[in-house]
């Protein structure tokens, strides 16, 4: 009797709190907004992208998620519209790594609709590091290169490729089963550096750039001259090479699945109602 006891009233915490907890497993495309992209929003040049993570239910409504995502974007001035940006000709492609710890609210309670809109923010850590290739197909990283002149100079201060993020995303939620749902979400990371894409303010002096980082930095700088009938001439010291009014973002598209861990009593999750039974909702025995 004393251990039956016990198990009542130990259960219940065990229960809940095994209940609470989701599996998240997310995969679609991702993409970004920066001076290589011509829209603000767009699937062109985009590439797959996929992560992981738990949820936990605080209530009904209200989550907590701690996931990780990994993406590659890109942007290609060959791909643009633009005859001003195809004759500059820059390029690049860089990996993001991304931690995140994020709020999501659910207006409908999803143990009792199979449907519901949500909503979520928090804040991101990521990792990404620009590169492209050169004329010759050789993989060449951006930043130790300075193209900008980041470092040389006063008001050149050079990027950390280790950033925050603030996520904020919107998406529709699909029950499935007792344990599975399935959610369709579009998010947005915005970030605190234009310099995604390695390309934000001016050239810088050709002479200078070449003696501090070598001839590489300047080819990678400006590549016009790569182009058949391309301009052969540097840009002067100064000459608008990127926009820096805006800072660059990036997001994802596409699906999540949470698995529900601990569940399976069939009475619908943690914040079912309904008894079934001699067990009560949390699957435990009664003491009379």
């Amino acid at each position: 009797m004393r251990k039956l006891l016990l198990l009542s009233m130990f259960c219940p915490v065990i229960a809940l709190s095994q209940q609470r907890f989701h599996v998240t497993l997310s995969g679609g495309l991702s993409n970004y907004a920066g001076d290589l992209q011509d829209h603000r929003f767009t699937l062109q040049q985009s590439n797959f992208a996929f992560g992981a993570g738990i949820k936990y239910d605080i209530t009904p409504n209200l989550a907590l998620r701690l996931a990780y995502n990994h993406s590659t974007i890109e942007g290609d001035d060959k791909k643009s519209k633009d005859p001003v940006l195809q004759a500059r000709n820059l390029s690049f492609i860089t990996r993001i790594n991304e931690g995140s710890l994020l709020v999501e609210y659910t207006p409908l309670n999803m143990e009792d609709y199979k449907i519901s809109p949500f909503i979520y923010s928090g804040v991101a850590v990521f990792h990404f590091n620009p590169y492209a290739y050169d004329s010759i197909g050789s993989k060449i990283y951006l930043k130790p290169l300075s193209t900008e002149g980041e470092g040389l100079a006063p008001d050149r201060k050079p990027y950390n490729l280790t950033q925050f993020a603030i996520p904020v995303g919107i998406g529709v939620k699909f029950r499935i089963n007792e344990n599975t749902i399935l959610a369709y979400e579009v998010s947005a990371r915005k970030t605190f550096t234009d310099y995604l894409d390695d390309v934000s303010t001016t050239y810088f002096d050709q002479t200078a750039l070449a003696q501090a980082r070598g001839p590489k930095a300047v080819e990678m700088s400006y590549r016009g001259n790569e182009l058949k009938n391309g301009n052969p001439t540097y840009p002067y010291n100064g000459q608008v090479r990127g926009g820096s009014r805006y800072k660059d973002w990036y997001y994802f598209t596409g699906f999540t699945l949470y698995i529900g861990i601990g569940s399976g009593n069939g009475n619908g999750g943690p914040f079912s109602r309904g008894t079934r039974g001699g067990r009560n909702q949390l699957g435990c025995p009664k003491v009379l």
